[in-house]
């Protein structure tokens, strides 16, 4: 079955309207390269729609109605929203669901130490990734310090014009024989991706000079002691802005668009949506790329929790009720998907493969092998999503995660789907998954974004 090229569809106007939300895009990147930095935007864009902080409403004992519209937070990292339809909620609601957090090198407890006068940041690699793409890079921090006394200390090194920039060294190719000899996944180990964080003595320092210089530099332009990195969550991520890609502008090249490519088409369909009949949902979460655990990941009571809170300020709750809208709801668990790339076309099913310009992509199931770790979709669920979208003329196709037995991968979707609500995996093809820089097609954007305005108001 051979998908159409949505870009052989746009008018003047369509083209008009993808470029300005391919604009928003990579301004949403570019704001957001961490979770929290993505939740304080989120957050911010929510409050000019309308949205308000479901943990104020419960606090105040506002009762909650059809057309009303909230959202809650989770430690900074998660964030829930709700658009009240004017349906019963135990009638369900239509949820979009993606993960914000993205692969990275994360600085430890005890990160700074000096050898042979260059002074070092250890870190911990975060989520799937391929250790030896992230050398001899620009590297940026982002993140945050918390004191002891609770006042948090925003950091963002790397971004600004005037700013410095951190790398991991690498091996000079002129002695590195044996390196190269060596699996990909040995050529850079883990305790290798130290960030190289300084070279200048501090004068008169008798022992680790530079340490000490670092540190004086640290105390006196952030107000940080070396203490203070027990209670910091500090992000090393690629240094620069989204760009723009291809002599025609094409494609969007860019850190973290798994997954914030569906986190911000997500959001944005979220927004734009009004006055609907079933409730809709949208759930941005956290720790997706390390198997969703913890307070902030969807393994998390948080949205259960939300959605029993949302009930009870509709003076609706109980907890059959609550079982009975999240076994009725509809949801999109929003992830993307691996693009077909012609220059390695022996690791795809090319029948069964995600292209650049043919739009949103639906997955049955995702998983590895023998579809281990999936949500295998229902049929008759897959049908209706085909007719809603096949009525609204939305380029969309069909695809699974490369071959078989070559790997595979796994989404949010589970999860939610224990609930008994239908669940489909649905996103955006991306090229370079996981690398320091991804690569997603203008076109597909534009397309899922369409996409998701149609599930939130027809499914």
């Amino acid at each position: 079955m051979e998908r159409i090229n949505a870009w052989t569809t746009y008018d003047k106007k369509q083209l008009q309207e993808l470029e300005k939300v391919s604009k928003d895009y990579l301004r949403f990147l570019d704001n957001g390269k961490t979770e929290r930095e993505c939740v304080k935007q989120i957050v911010s864009m929510a409050k000019e729609y309308g949205y308000q902080d479901l943990d104020e409403i419960i606090k105040s004992k506002t009762k909650l109605k059809a057309n009303d519209k909230v959202y809650r937070v989770c430690m900074d990292k998660t964030v829930v929203m709700f658009n009240i339809g004017s349906d019963d909620l135990e009638d369900g609601m239509n949820i979009l669901g993606a993960h914000i957090d993205s692969p990275r090198m994360d600085v430890k407890q005890n990160p700074l130490y000096e050898s042979e006068d260059f002074a070092y940041l250890d870190t911990h690699y975060y989520g799937g990734i391929k250790k030896y793409q992230w050398v001899a890079l620009p590297l940026a921090i982002h993140g945050v310090v918390v004191k002891k006394s609770g006042k948090v200390i925003d950091i963002s090194i790397g971004e600004a014009k005037n700013d410095p920039v951190f790398c991991v060294s690498d091996l000079l190719i002129h002695l590195a024989g044996e390196q190269m000899e060596k699996k990909a996944n040995k050529v850079i180990e883990g305790e290798n991706l130290d960030i190289l964080f300084g070279s200048t003595p501090l004068k008169d320092e008798k022992k680790d000079a530079v340490k000490a210089g670092v540190l004086k530099i640290l105390k006196s332009k952030y107000k940080i002691d070396e203490e203070d990195f027990i209670s910091a969550e500090l992000e090393i991520v690629p240094a620069g802005n989204a760009r723009e890609a291809g002599i025609d502008r094409s494609m969007i090249m860019a850190y973290g668009q798994d997954d914030r490519v569906c986190a911000f088409t997500s959001l944005m369909a979220m927004l734009e949506v009004d006055n609907v009949k079933k409730t809709t949902c949208c759930l941005l979460t956290d720790k997706e790329e390390i198997g969703s655990v913890g307070a902030t990941g969807m393994r998390s009571m948080f949205f259960e929790n939300s959605v029993a809170e949302l009930m009870n300020a509709m003076g609706k709750y109980s907890e059959l009720a609550v079982r009975r809208c999240l076994a009725a709801s509809s949801m999109l668990s929003s992830d993307v998907n691996a693009a077909y790339d012609p220059l390695f076309s022996s690791a795809f099913d090319k029948n069964n493969a995600s292209y650049f310009g043919r739009g949103m992509v639906f997955s049955k199931f995702t998983g590895s092998r023998g579809k281990s770790g999936s949500n295998d979709a229902n049929a008759e669920y897959i049908a209706k999503i085909r007719k809603m979208m096949d009525d609204n003329n939305i380029c969309y196709q069909t695809a699974e995660l490369g071959k078989v037995d070559v790997g595979g991968g796994g989404t949010i979707a589970y999860i939610l789907s224990l609930y008994g609500m239908e669940v489909i995996d649905c996103g955006v093809a991306v090229l370079n998954m996981h690398a320091p820089w991804e690569i997603t097609s203008k076109a597909d954007v534009f397309e899922t974004l369409k996409g998701y305005k149609v599930f939130l108001t027809e499914a």
